[in-house]
């Protein structure tokens, strides 16, 4: 009986524990917001900002990728802040972003790429990756 115990423990610990460490990996994405993005480039973070619009279906494939992107290690450390094509034009001039589908990777202040409708996996981890380094 001690032993039927200790194994569901052992189960349910392993499980919580991949669940913690699942989340752990997954990168942030918030509303840009400019305060805080001037913030993450004078911390030197990663970034990537993900110029959208909610009817654009190039954007909906853009963010599928991006979510499956998004619990890889290698990216935990990225923040991704969203830009609405339709309301943030101040953002969008700012950013020299003139569509929506528009992806901008950072590494501080430095732009690192950008892309614009790029659907394909390779070439948005690309992107992504470039911001790390």
């Amino acid at each position: 009986m001690i032993v039927v115990l200790f194994v569901k423990s052992a189960v349910v610990a392993l499980v919580l524990a991949l669940s913690f460490s699942h989340a752990a990996f997954a990168f942030e994405t918030k509303p840009y917001e400019a305060a805080q993005f001037k913030a993450a480039q004078d911390a030197g973070k990663s970034v990537l900002i993900d110029v959208y619009a909610p009817w654009c279906p190039t954007c909906k494939a853009q963010r599928k990728v991006l979510d499956t992107l998004k619990d890889k290690p290698d990216y935990a450390s990225v923040t991704v802040f969203e830009v609405d094509f339709d309301t943030q034009t101040d953002a969008l001039k700012a950013l020299a972003a003139t569509q929506q589908s528009t992806l901008i990777a950072f590494k501080g202040t430095k732009e690192t790429g950008r892309s614009v409708g790029a659907t394909k996996a390779d070439a948005i981890e690309a992107l992504l990756m470039s911001s790390t380094k």
